[in-house]
């Protein structure tokens, strides 16, 4: 089993990785150094050479993202709004189109690292928000345009990757009343990774943050 994860120097992304090679996956664990996913050629070389070095491609992770900083409306700026969109929702497609036909041969499986930001009209985060709903509708489309030799799954976390010292505040945010953590993540795409009558579906991870308030964190 050979898995490809962008983003995977990440905080959620090594943890992703991390977890897939306890479970016996080879694992490709792709930072910025081996290629900015928001350039296409880089995208698409970054899917090569983990071909190269796996022999192969069963699993892609979808983790690469920029962008995530609070910033008024009228402040935003081309800048802003090309790092929300770069890694994340461009990225996504371009990774996913380049390795589609090795997922093809092997009826592998695709999964994105959503966000309930994608779901949740956050105007302090609206570049960051906007590109995550860009990317949701990627699992969608996807999923449709590979099946059904490919299954193409999102997971969308709540509050994972927390600042220090807001544990306690976004911990109330949810119905569990804790924070997560990224083994929580991590659980959730191995087990995507093996649903097999699973594809075109978002898994929840936020500890009932969706069914909250649609205020951004903190706010």
């Amino acid at each position: 089993m050979r898995a490809l994860v962008t983003g995977g120097t990440g905080r959620l992304g090594s943890a992703i990785a991390e977890r897939l090679d306890r479970e016996g996956w080879s694992v490709f664990a792709a930072g910025r150094a081996d290629g900015d996913v928001a350039q296409v050629e880089q995208a698409r070389g970054l899917v090569a050479k983990a071909v190269e070095r796996l022999g192969g491609l069963d699993l892609l992770v979808n983790a690469a993202g920029e962008g995530f900083a609070p910033k008024p409306l009228d402040e935003l700026d081309e800048t802003d709004w090309d790092a929300a969109f770069g890694a994340t929702a461009k990225g996504s497609f371009f990774v996913s189109q380049a390795a589609a036909p090795h997922l093809r041969a092997s009826r592998g499986c695709i999964v994105m690292l959503e966000d309930v930001a994608g779901y949740q009209p956050w105007p302090s985060f609206a570049a960051h928000s906007a590109a995550k709903a860009a990317q949701a509708m990627l699992t969608r489309a996807l999923a449709r345009a590979l099946a059904p030799e490919v299954r193409v799954c999102g997971v969308a976390p709540g509050p994972v990757a927390v600042e220090p010292g807001q544990e306690e505040r976004r911990a109330a945010e949810t119905l569990l009343g804790r924070i997560g953590s990224p083994d929580d993540i991590a659980s959730a795409v191995v087990y995507l990774a093996g649903a097999e009558f699973v594809t075109g579906s978002t898994l929840f991870v936020d500890g009932g943050r969706m069914l909250q308030t649609g205020r951004a964190p903190g706010t």
